[in-house]
């Protein structure tokens, strides 16, 4: 095959071989086990704030860290994915994460080593057992920072731009199954052999992963198992794909951060990314404490609806990434199908805004709301994750990734930051239905008005081609 001409997709057969979805599917239980991991703490730390005596701060504290170490990394994670490829970028992301999950097993006696290092300068330290989590936390969060620019990076390389969405919409639906196996699988473990060992066992899944993904992962023009049909389907909707061989000596230039930032697109991007990943995490973090507060739900009351709302999502994720394919069919460009497909589900979010109005009815009513608010982001994510490969080479889509995944993390700081601020403000002079009732319009609007904003910045799809 000549990869130096262009890509007819009429020529292209019908049985083109179906490779190109198991790679999807090991992006899928990367993804799975990523949200896996980030769960223990959270389900575990009621017990272990019993047990070490945190307050509500402590463990806020360990929790950010997190967060922001995870949005720091997402920037630095794209460049190094960009540089030095998706296979061996996966292996050690995964390495990284699994040995930070492993570590929290161990976060006391480190906590005391390193309390032993601070004294010795006579500097005093936080607990142990916070500085143990802290740092535990913070390599779990430099390693699954990873994850999402390297799984939209090999979604590139092995999917035409009209299934990307598809694709992204499948491996992102483990975000989901994680959080949905965690509350099953983490407080048995832990029942049966303690907390230390639902860290070591969740972690080691991690490494498992590796294996296979070593065993089947190559870049589809040195994948055996990969047909020429297939690779020809790849490529089927790029004019022209032109292989260049390496000159002995030149090193490929790269691509700057600042150069990336002259882009509309990116900004575009970037933007829609600050406006909606909070969103996301506000459903998450604070539904537990929303129907604590409205309902008096505690314990394992919680479990089912979180079941529910979890589920919900995973249809979100993977309709939503089939949704764009409905008007590609009909002429549309990937790009405006992708963004006509976006302003469609950023209407959904709206429903949230009935959640404390019919919340009377039964607790159920919110929770239905907010699912169908929860799942319209995951619909949301699969699109606005592909818009970046619709425009950008492949070698600078990592890049772009964690620049947005950066801007996204800090949108989850600020709107977490406001969560905190007005829900306390209203409890305070006891109306803490009205700061719900914010809260969650900021939510059911957020997502028009980044789409909105992304449209006046790029109103028309324009590939990148002098990077």
């Amino acid at each position: 095959m000549n990869l130096n001409e262009p890509i007819n997709a009429q020529r292209v057969g019908q049985a083109v071989g179906k490779y190109r979805w198991t790679i999807c599917a090991l992006l899928f239980f990367a993804t799975t086990v990523n949200y896996l991991d980030r769960q223990v703490l959270s389900l575990l730390a009621p017990d272990l704030s019993t047990q070490f005596g945190w307050s509500n701060s402590d463990y806020a504290n360990i929790a950010s860290v997190f967060q922001f170490v995870y949005a720091i990394s997402m920037l630095f994670a794209g460049r190094v994915v960009d540089k030095i490829g998706t296979k061996t970028a996966y292996v050690i992301a995964i390495g990284i994460w699994s040995t930070g999950a492993i570590m929290h097993a161990f976060a006391v006696p480190m906590g005391e080593g390193i309390g032993a290092v601070f004294s010795a300068f006579g500097i005093v330290m936080i607990p142990v057992s916070i500085a143990g989590f802290m740092v535990s936390r913070a390599v779990l969060a430099i390693g699954e920072a990873g994850n999402f620019p390297i799984a939209i990076k090999a979604t590139a390389e092995y999917f035409p731009k009209k299934e990307r969405s598809f694709a992204t919409g499948i491996f992102n639906s483990g975000a989901n199954v994680g959080a949905i196996l965690a509350p099953i699988c983490v407080p048995l473990i832990a029942s049966l052999w303690g907390w230390e060992a639902a860290f070591i066992v969740i972690g080691m899944l991690g490494f498992v992963w590796v294996g296979v993904w070593i065993a089947l992962y190559e870049k589809p023009e040195q994948q055996k198992r990969l047909s020429a049909q297939e690779l020809a389907y790849i490529r089927s909707d790029q004019v022209v794909q032109v292989v260049t061989r390496p000159v002995p000596g030149v090193v490929d230039k790269k691509v700057s951060w600042f150069k990336l930032l002259t882009y509309r697109q990116t900004w575009a991007f970037a933007f829609g990314k600050f406006m909606t990943d909070g969103v996301w995490w506000f459903f998450l973090f604070w539904l537990p404490t929303y129907l604590s507060a409205q309902y008096g739900m505690k314990g394992q009351a919680i479990v089912m609806p979180l079941a529910v709302l979890y589920s919900m999502t995973m249809v979100g994720s993977i309709g939503g990434g089939w949704f764009p394919s409905y008007f590609m069919s009909r002429g549309d460009a990937p790009y405006d199908g992708r963004m006509k497909a976006m302003l469609v589900i950023a209407f959904f979010p709206l429903l949230v805004l009935l959640a404390q109005p019919l919340g009377y009815i039964s607790f159920w009513v919110p929770v239905l709301l907010i699912g169908v608010g929860a799942s319209a982001h995951q619909a949301w994510s699969c699109n606005i994750f592909t818009t970046v490969s619709d425009m950008f080479p492949q070698k600078s889509i990592a890049s772009v990734v964690g620049i947005g995944g950066l801007a996204g993390g800090l949108g989850g700081v600020v709107m977490t930051k406001i969560g905190g601020w007005v829900i306390d403000h209203y409890k305070l002079i006891g109306d803490i239905h009205t700061g719900y009732m914010i809260m969650f319009a900021i939510c059911a609007l957020a997502y028009l008005v980044a789409w909105s904003v992304m449209k006046a910045l790029v109103p028309r799809h324009k590939e990148i081609t002098d990077l």
